[in-house]
């Protein structure tokens, strides 16, 4: 498949591809009038990289993350003792902000049941019945 596809599969721009590649989180095949090529394998990477970016993790630890992933399946050393710091550091701030994110959830959560606006409590956990 070509960026385009692969963008609209993965609901992540062109240019966005186009910048992980650039960080060597991704790397295109290409066809031999140079136009880069992508297959099932690109579109669970770009989904990967994706959510791990909106998640809050940096780029250059993306990157470590998924080497140590690759690294782990392989049963081969995952990462330096300075790498798994950096990831440690970092996995305290995704908590927090997971935990801000909880904390706004239940607020939203205890307004709508005050005000008697329950129903929409269900419509927001269960997108498939929203009217399209």
């Amino acid at each position: 498949m070509k960026i385009g596809e692969l963008a609209a599969r993965t609901g992540v721009t062109t240019r966005l591809i186009r910048y992980y590649e650039q960080q060597d989180l991704l790397e295109a095949d290409r066809a031999p009038n140079g136009y880069r090529t992508y297959t099932e394998a690109h579109v669970e990477r770009v989904s990967r990289v994706a959510g791990l970016v909106q998640a809050g993790i940096p780029t250059r630890l993306v990157k470590v993350l998924l080497d140590a992933e690759l690294a782990a399946a392989r049963d081969e050393p995952t990462c330096p003792r300075e790498v798994a710091e950096q990831l440690a550091t970092e996995l305290v701030g995704v908590q927090e902000r997971i935990d801000c994110l909880t904390r706004s959830r239940d607020s939203i959560r205890s307004f709508l049941k005050a005000t008697q606006h329950e129903v929409l409590l269900r419509e927001a956990t269960e997108p498939a019945l929203l009217p399209r």
